[in-house]
């Protein structure tokens, strides 16, 4: 029994904790109420898919997630539509599967600082946690209990302190008469193909650093909580899976599915089962609960939409807190790279936008650029 309620535990914790800022990201590129049905259908279709396959095929809890740092990138930018960002989610997703395919590629990113790419994640997470503030500025009433509520809570477990704050903003804006269901027919779910559009701007602004967030803030840390639970996960074939899922769902919105930290940390300790050896089925569970979720997909965002602003935004950035602390951790670790990763911190946290390229990229162009700099002055000095 264990093994089913860690599987269960887990997508909720999964998707209760991260589909807000789904949302966020799908009204930054105007998507129509299907478009966003689809693309949260489709994440919830590749994630099940993968952690199913992966799972049976390894014999190991190899759970997936869609990556969040990466949807948070999303809403980040400015001035794109879906069927642009839908041809950048397709590059992002070959990617990752010509980086399971050609060692030199991946060799090629680790090259990329750590504290470099962190402060990049770190830079646009910042912004949706300082939004929690500002609209406790505008909704008290409603932010503050949230606040409150999501710091008594992860001192039980931090698990629970978003989808905390999450239920007790459904029952405050229900009870005060802040919740207003849409108007119009709900659809249970279903799945709208968007045309891709191949924009320069939009690969370089979305899609280049869709990927890159995706391998350091998710499927490192994935494979790291497998590696710590005495596993030996299959590292190019789980990326060329996930890769491939992506690339399947992109045209229908999905943005790009990757290896779990968090979920797979639920699935993969003693508390799922004693033997580390059938503690695969709960990945298979997993999957199998995700195909349900994507069939209800219609009738959760109907919710979701009828509850405040404020709400959203709030329970978004509460939920991306825990990766914002990890991000300035490894972006501050190293003193060599320390003014760098400010640097880049900075460019990716402000509205920077040249050529119509977003500041995601842009902070790392600094980033590589100070680095650059600072190791050409530690040679001509040693040199002198």
């Amino acid at each position: 029994m264990s093994i089913v309620f860690s599987a269960l535990v887990a997508v909720f914790v999964g998707f209760a904790a991260s589909v807000a800022v789904i949302l966020q990201a799908a009204q930054a590129l105007g998507a129509t109420p299907g478009q966003t049905i689809s693309w949260i259908a489709a994440l919830c279709l590749a994630t099940g898919a993968s952690s199913l396959f992966l799972s049976w095929r390894y014999r190991m809890p190899m759970i997936c997630a869609w990556s969040t740092p990466g949807a948070a990138l999303i809403a980040a930018v400015t001035g794109f539509d879906m069927a642009s960002a839908v041809g950048a989610f397709l590059i992002a997703a070959v990617l990752m599967m010509l980086t399971a395919a050609f060692r030199p590629l991946g060799r090629l990113i680790e090259r990329i600082p750590m504290p470099v790419a962190a402060a990049m994640l770190a830079g646009v997470i910042f912004r949706f946690v300082v939004a929690v503030f500002d609209e406790m500025r505008l909704s008290p009433g409603l932010v503050l209990p949230l606040l409150a509520v999501f710091l008594m809570a992860r001192l039980l477990n931090p698990f629970l302190g978003v989808i905390a704050a999450l239920v007790a903003g459904i029952a405050i804006s229900f009870v005060g008469g802040l919740a207003h269901w849409p108007a119009g027919a709900m659809t249970l779910s279903g799945l709208e193909f968007v045309t891709p559009r191949f924009d320069i701007a939009a690969m370089l602004g979305i899609g280049i650093p869709l990927y890159l967030v995706t391998m350091a803030a998710q499927n490192l840390p994935g494979f790291a909580v497998l590696r710590a639970a005495g596993y030996n996960p299959p590292t190019a074939p789980s990326l060329f899976v996930t890769g491939l899922t992506s690339l399947l769902t992109a045209p229908f919105g999905a943005h790009m599915t990757n290896m779990a930290a968090i979920s797979a940390s639920i699935c993969t300790g003693g508390d799922t089962h004693p033997d580390p050896a059938q503690r695969w089925k709960a990945g298979v569970l997993y999957g199998f609960a995700y195909f349900v979720v994507a069939a209800c997909t219609g009738l959760l965002i109907a919710l979701l939409l009828a509850l405040p602003k404020a709400l959203i935004v709030a329970v978004a950035g509460l939920g991306l807190i825990g990766s914002l602390t990890g991000a300035l951790g490894q972006a501050m670790a190293s003193d060599k790279e320390r003014f760098a990763a400010v640097v880049t911190f900075a460019v990716a946290a402000s509205s920077l936008s040249l050529f119509g390229i977003g500041s995601a990229f842009w902070s790392l162009v600094a980033g590589l650029a100070v680095l650059t700099l600072d190791f050409a002055a530690g040679r001509l000095r040693s040199r002198s």
